[in-house]
This record gives C-alpha cells, sequence and structure tokens, in this order.
C-alpha cells in the first residue's frame, strides 16, 4: 500500500507561500500527500485536499467543527507522517492525531514562532505556553525556526520526542537574487521609478505588530535630508488606512507608496536600495531573507528573528523601536553606496549559505527519514 504523508495548516495559502518544494519531495518518493486546511486554492503536488473551516483566534467555535472533521481524516486515512503548521493548525492536529499515534502515525510540528517569548506580552504567556507545553507531549518531533524558540523550549522541557532546530522554511535563491545597475533601472522605469530614486522596502500585513508607522515616523524625520527617498509599503490589513492617514498628516503623501498585496515581490526587491522591517515579533521573517537574498542591507527592528538574521555591521542593523535612530541608519545608507553594497552583499551570502531552499530541504528531509521504514533503525538509534 502507498504511504501517505498529511500536512495540516490554518490556511492552504502557507502551503503555496512555503511548502511546495517539501511536497514535491514526497511525491517524489513515491509517497501519497494529503493537505488539510481551509480555503479553496488548487495546490500542486498534492493528491488529496481537504478543505475544514479552521481559525486563528482559538476562541472561535468553528474549531470544534473543525477537530471533529480533521479527526475523522486522520482515522481513516492511515497516515505514516503528519506534518503540521501554524498554531491553530497545530494544536487541532496533535489533539486530533492522538490516537493515530498509538497505532504507528509520527507526527511533526514545525512552530512558525512561539507566540510567547522574551519581550511577549504575560497574556501570551498565559494561554501560548500552556496550550505548547502540553501538546508538545503527543508531538514525535518539534521543529523550531530560530534558536531562541529552541532554547526555549529545552530549557522549559517540553516533551517532543524530538526538539529540531530548521533555518526556516527555505529562500529560492535563484529568483531572489541581486540585479546590475542596467536591469535595476530598467525594472525601475517599468515600475515607475527613476534611477536617482532611493527606495526602501516592506511587505507585511498592515496590522499592530507589523507596527509600519515607525517607518513613516522615520521618514518623516529625513524627508528634507532626503528629498528622494521612498517607502515602499506592500501589503494589506486593518492597519492600512490609519498608516495612510498618517502619511498625509505628516505630508509624506509623494513619498510613500501603498502597494496593495502584490505577486512581484522578487522584482520590488531588485529595484530597491535597502529593506526595513519595523515588527515587534518575528518567528523567522521570510521577508527579509528574501530581501537578503536580494542584497539587500537590512535595518530592523529589535525581535528573535531579526536578531536570528542580522548582525550589527556585517549585514545591516537592529535598531530598537527608535525611530531616531532607525532615520539615522537609513541616511547613512543613503550617503555610502561602497557600504550597501557590502552589507548587502554579506546578507545574500548568509542566505546562500544556510537558508536557501536546498538547504532546507536536506534539513528537513533528514527529519522525514527518521520516520520512513528505511530509516527506521535510525529513528531507535536517536532514542
Amino acid at each position: 500500500m502507498q504511504k501517505k504523508v498529511l500536512f495540516c495548516a490554518t490556511v492552504d495559502y502557507h502551503f503555496k507561500a512555503f511548502h511546495l518544494p517539501y511536497l514535491k519531495w514526497f511525491k517524489e518518493q513515491g509517497w501519497e500527500v494529503h493537505i488539510v486546511a481551509s480555503g479553496e486554492l488548487e495546490l500542486p503536488f498534492v493528491d488529496k485536499k481537504y478543505t475544514i473551516p479552521i481559525q486563528r483566534s482559538p476562541f472561535n467555535k468553528m474549531n470544534i467543527l473543525a477537530y471533529k472533521e480533521l479527526k475523522s481524516i486522520i482515522d481513516q486515512n492511515q497516515y505514516k507522517i503528519i506534518h503540521c503548521h501554524t498554531p491553530m493548525g497545530g494544536v487541532l492536529t496533535r489533539l486530533a492525531a492522538r490516537a493515530a499515534r498509538k497505532t504507528g502515525t509520527k507526527v511533526i510540528y514545525t512552530a512558525h514562532g512561539f507566540h510567547f517569548c522574551k519581550g511577549a506580552p504575560l497574556l501570551n504567556w498565559l494561554l501560548y505556553y500552556p496550550i505548547e507545553k502540553v501538546l508538545s507531549r503527543f508531538t514525535d518531533c518539534l521543529i523550531t525556526i530560530n534558536q531562541e524558540d529552541f532554547n526555549l523550549a529545552k530549557k522549559h522541557r517540553f516533551k517532543a520526542e524530538i526538539i529540531k532546530h530548521v533555518h526556516g522554511v527555505g529562500v529560492n535563491t535563484e529568483i531572489f537574487k541581486p540585479v546590475d545597475e542596467n536591469h535595476r533601472n530598467m525594472f525601475r522605469k517599468s515600475l515607475g521609478y527613476a534611477p536617482n530614486d532611493f527606495l526602501m522596502f516592506y511587505a507585511a500585513e498592515f496590522n499592530k505588530n507589523k507596527n509600519q508607522k515607525l517607518l513613516i515616523e522615520s521618514l518623516a524625520l529625513i524627508k528634507d535630508e532626503i528629498p528622494n527617498a521612498k517607502l515602499l509599503l506592500a501589503g494589506e490589513g486593518p492597519l492600512l488606512q490609519e498608516c495612510s492617514d498618517l502619511a498625509r498628516k505628516l505630508n509624506l503623501e509623494n513619498m510613500i507608496d501603498f502597494l496593495g498585496y502584490r505577486n512581484d515581490i522578487d522584482e520590488l526587491l531588485k529595484i530597491s536600495d535597502i529593506a526595513v522591517a519595523s515588527s515587534l515579533r518575528e518567528g523567522l521573517p521570510v521577508n527579509i531573507m528574501e530581501a537578503m537574498s536580494s542584497g539587500l542591507p537590512v535595518v530592523a527592528n529589535d525581535n528573535r528573528g531579526h536578531r536570528e538574521l542580522i548582525e550589527n555591521n556585517i549585514n545591516g542593523w537592529i535598531i530598537y523601536n527608535n525611530s531616531d535612530i532607525l532615520s539615522e541608519k537609513i541616511q547613512v545608507l543613503e550617503k555610502n553606496d561602497e557600504l550597501k553594497r557590502n552589507l548587502g552583499a554579506q546578507g545574500r551570502n548568509v542566505i546562500v549559505t544556510k537558508y536557501s531552499i536546498q538547504k532546507i530541504l536536506e534539513e528537513k528531509r533528514n527529519i522525514y527519514r527518521l520516520y520512513m521504514d528505511e530509516m527506521e533503525d535510525v529513528l531507535w538509534a536517536v532514542h
């Protein structure tokens, strides 16, 4: 009988954005690949897709129905491996797979940044920490994507049989790569920007955590010193209008482009001079890894995900939620092309050597093979 693997997440876009290479790899090994999530996307490399009403909020009653449907799917299919992602995807899947684990199913959970961490609100610790601690008992392999979360899981003695650190979900370094000046200017012209514009880029949902107000306030401090500066903000979200109003209030309408949802992030990075990031909390941010892979220096707010990727004076700077310091670093980069190129090149090197799709696929293959028939002896040796 063909072996089956199940991937679970809150929304199906999560797989389109981050996991297609890993679905493809399982297909190449001869496995049947199933997906469970909310959403109606058609995904490649998938034999069967189940749509269930998983909700992000742990208090949404629809999650009760989602749990029942998920448990029925798991009980019927006799999966050999289940890999779950996202907070609610991880909660519901591990609860629903308890009986299946007793008959040999192995459950892997990737924590894409614990909601409880250094500097997180007390409420996050009170709510999410006990949930993750208890559910670790129903986890064969817990994967963290940054060192801080790995250390936290070890320190607090999470009961997963194995705890691994994997360097994120991987970046396609052939798509996200630097271009020469001629190509950059050509791309700029096609998108309506001038060769001498100083373009700063950030892609993120407009919400409280992503904190775009910090970027807007920083730009206001340097609008006279760098009149050719433009802040490109890609994304949508509940605070988009509030940020737009702030830009208008600070007379920055001509210096900020609110780009909305974009599917050409690679081209926007190719035309940009630097990447900026203002979020308060991150696990391991793909938007910053893509910017680094594109050869951009990064000025980013202090959080565990940014600290994992950015080293001061090597490939950018970490700032501490301070618009004055952020504006100072932007001015330094605008005035020094050689420094900008050197920091960007170092960032590109970090991604290629540690965070490329090829590197992450190798790390994940080693984990998956622990639970495949041909590697059962290795699994026992690990224990």
